[in-house]
């Protein structure tokens, strides 16, 4: 693990090497870090990729969906407890400082996702947007790509559902509330603190916690109801906001709400430790106690059915908390009803015959 340096508008305080890399390094203190001048701010790259398909398939019986498009790779929010850093680690770089400055983008999604959508034999199930990094990072803004994959399913009627933090997602209500009026869309808001000191400290270039509110908002007024989802749940750092926040999301305009406990997986956990150690040195310690104490006596449990929701009685806790607190703000479970797949329809393209009666 690299040292721990402080990043402006980063999340990550190190850039180690990934679990597969053949050398590892090591920095120790030379005795010449006081004579360098301040480092210039990591600067972001974006590069092109031109992927073989589009639509992972799910087969965790953790998470309600069975297909996903991530639309990039890398995250340029920043957030330092992000289970998907280690992804990164496949294209030989660091779950670090590369994830959140080092970004991919795939410039053929459209081209592909209309392919799979116009084979014979395609069902037509649910396609969840940017689970594994947020659809709506800082870098759609420049590139609309989740824009024009949203602009794809609506011409199909194609049902898609999202989950974010990016306050870009306004840029897109038009084409929700088209696919609202169809029963074609669900949205859920990623809240993880209402502190904004925190927030910056955790997940540097998110959108402010009052922003995500005002999202909660927006696409209650154009007719969807909107889910919170409280993630991660960190144990002496935002488990004390879990009913301020369901009670600010709920007067927002959320009607269902649900949670996951934090998760370090691979070469997250040395991250997050040296994450705590650099902005909660006092009680870091406490904190991975608990974290423990979640998984099992270990750092991270990826047992299916407890990953997310942790064990034992510190987890039965935050359960129970978290239930009661749902009930008093009057919201539902994350658990949504299906979407619309009945009305879906690939369209006649330029220069292909028309279906026969008997054909459609």
């Amino acid at each position: 693990m690299g040292a721990a340096t402080r990043n402006k508008g980063r999340g990550a305080t190190a850039n180690p090497d990934s679990r597969f890399s053949r050398r590892q390094r090591e920095c120790f203190d030379d005795g010449w870090t006081q004579e360098i001048e301040a480092l210039p701010a990591l600067p972001t790259t974006v590069t092109a990729e031109r992927a073989r398909s589009i639509i992972s398939h799910n087969r965790s019986p953790d998470v309600p969906f069975e297909q996903s498009i991530n639309p990039y790779r890398g995250c340029e929010h920043g957030c330092v407890y992000c289970f998907a850093r280690p992804s990164h680690s496949y294209l030989d770089l660091s779950p670090g400082l590369d994830f959140e400055t080092r970004l991919f983008y795939k410039e053929n999604a459209v081209e592909l996702l209309e392919a799979e959508l116009r084979k014979p034999g395609y069902r037509c199930k649910t396609i969840v947007l940017g689970i594994n990094t947020d659809a709506y990072q800082p870098v759609e803004r420049r590139l609309g790509l989740t824009r024009r994959l949203l602009e794809l399913m609506a011409e199909y009627r194609h049902p898609v559902s999202i989950l974010t933090k990016g306050i870009t997602i306004l840029r897109d209500l038009e084409l929700l509330e088209d696919l609202a009026r169809d029963g074609l869309v669900s949205v859920s808001v990623s809240l993880t603190t209402l502190d904004n000191d925190l927030k910056r400290r955790l997940e540097p270039r998110t959108a402010s916690p009052a922003a995500r509110l005002r999202i909660l908002s927006a696409l209650h007024e154009i007719g969807i109801q909107p889910g919170v989802m409280v993630a991660p749940v960190i144990p002496a750092i935002n488990d004390h906001e879990i009913e301020s926040i369901l009670e600010s999301s709920a007067q927002a305009g959320a009607v269902r709400a649900g949670y996951v406990v934090l998760r370090l997986p691979h070469e997250l956990k040395g991250l997050f430790r040296e994450w705590l150690a650099t902005h909660y040195p006092e009680r870091a310690s406490h904190v991975m106690s608990l974290v423990r104490q979640l998984h099992g006596g270990r750092d991270y449990d990826p047992a299916w059915g407890k990953r997310q929701t942790g064990r034992g009685e510190f987890a039965k806790l935050i359960s129970t908390r978290f239930q009661i607190a749902r009930r008093r703000f009057g919201l539902a479970g994350d658990r949504r009803e299906p979407l619309n797949t009945a009305i879906f329809r690939p369209p006649t393209r330029s220069g292909e015959q028309m279906a026969l009666p008997w054909q459609a």
